[in-house]
């Protein structure tokens, strides 16, 4: 089996299974917990995929439950006339926030969901032709280099201006590529807003000092469509697949749009707390990410996020990150340092701390090596 070969999915199903029929569900598997050599933490436990000759093993996380739902998640109109303050006091509070009145037609989101629900149901074959996903193309369960794994399969894209790089030849199908293209024209527009509302709320001039950074010549944008297969053989057990470990985005800003699937999860209070964001489909949702955290000088926070799987429902995402130029020092804007006040962090490029962070697992705190002691 190829390294990145994920459990085949069989495209049957059951009436007595509300699963995708286009989806389909991942091969089945059994779940083993572990003796634990130290006290039992109910937050992680093992799965181990029962798919010789290949056994891959998968944190498992409590099932989130109705106590678990973030129902405080700040909401912001982008179109209303408070959306600079409403941005900003998100970012400082939780460093997350929900945009709703984004202007993206419904027609293009659901264009690009489409296709993407065609390209995961192809055979696995077919879709290993389009990886690996080093540094782009179609990669499943393992994430990145060092060791990460989630009950997931995906497509990682470069961005150039306001679509698919040419360079980047996955996706090959014409539909499927020029839907996203669309999609992303449209996602980056709204991050170009919201990052024009931050400058604005914080006071910085001009109004473009953080949007231009993802929009001009070199910028470094990616672009990520995960699909999480559900999980039946988890069902009533108590506790579901990791689909992404937990960590922060390294750009500026990332915007995440779903089907109708929750799964998405945030940390509360420094990691102590872990809340379910509330799946809605024609809204987005935006991270803070460490680059902005760095240029607010931790005024805006990072957010740490991870994805848990559900046991009956497909979850497909679409990400947008905004990134700077590689040569992009990282530092602080002076608008924000008061009187006498230092910089948190050493100096740094983007393409530095990008490189930096590729040599790092997912729940790393890639900033503490740049911070000031």
């Amino acid at each position: 089996m190829h390294l990145l070969q994920q459990p085949h999915y069989t495209h049957a199903h059951t009436t007595s299974t509300p699963i995708s029929p286009v989806l389909g569900v991942p091969a089945l598997f059994r779940a083993v917990l572990r003796p634990p050599r130290v006290p039992y933490r109910p937050e992680t436990a093992m799965v181990v995929l029962a798919n010789p000759p290949v056994v891959d093993q998968i944190p498992l996380l409590r099932s989130p439950g109705p106590r678990d739902s973030f129902a405080a998640v700040p909401v912001v109109d982008l179109s209303g006339p408070g959306a600079a303050r409403a941005i900003v006091d998100a970012c400082e509070r939780f460093g997350f926030f929900k945009v709703v009145n984004h202007g993206v037609a419904a027609a293009t989101m659901d264009r690009a969901e489409t296709e993407a629900i065609r390209f995961f149901a192809q055979a696995q074959a077919d879709k290993d032709r389009a990886g690996p996903a080093y540094p782009f193309g179609y990669g499943s369960k393992r994430i990145g280099l060092n060791g990460d794994m989630g009950w997931l399969e995906y497509l990682l894209l470069a961005v150039d201006s306001a679509s698919l790089s040419d360079a980047c030849s996955v996706p090959s199908n014409a539909a499927f590529r020029a839907a996203l293209n669309e999609y992303i024209a449209a996602v980056r527009k709204v991050a170009v807003r919201v990052l024009e509302a931050m400058a604005e709320g914080l006071g910085i001039a001009p109004l473009d000092a953080l949007s231009a950074m993802v929009t001009e010549q070199g910028s470094d944008q990616v672009f990520r469509v995960n699909h999480y297969p559900p999980c039946p053989a988890l069902q009533g057990l108590g506790c579901s697949a990791t689909g992404f470990g937990e960590h922060t985005d390294p750009q500026l800003v990332s915007v995440l749009r779903s089907n109708g699937t929750s799964g998405l999860q945030i940390a509360l209070r420094d990691g102590a707390q872990w809340v379910s964001v509330p799946s809605d489909r024609d809204a987005f949702f935006v991270n803070v990410g460490d680059s902005l955290q760095v240029l607010t000088n931790g005024r805006f926070k990072s957010v740490k996020h991870r994805v848990v799987t559900n046991s009956l429902k497909s979850r497909v995402s679409f990400i947008y990150f905004g990134g700077p130029p590689l040569a992009q020092r990282i530092e602080p804007l002076p608008e924000l340092l008061g009187e006498g006040e230092e910089s948190l962090y050493k100096e740094f490029t983007w393409g530095e701390y990008k490189k930096a962070a590729y040599k790092t697992r997912l729940g790393d705190n890639r900033l503490a090596q740049f911070e000031k002691k």
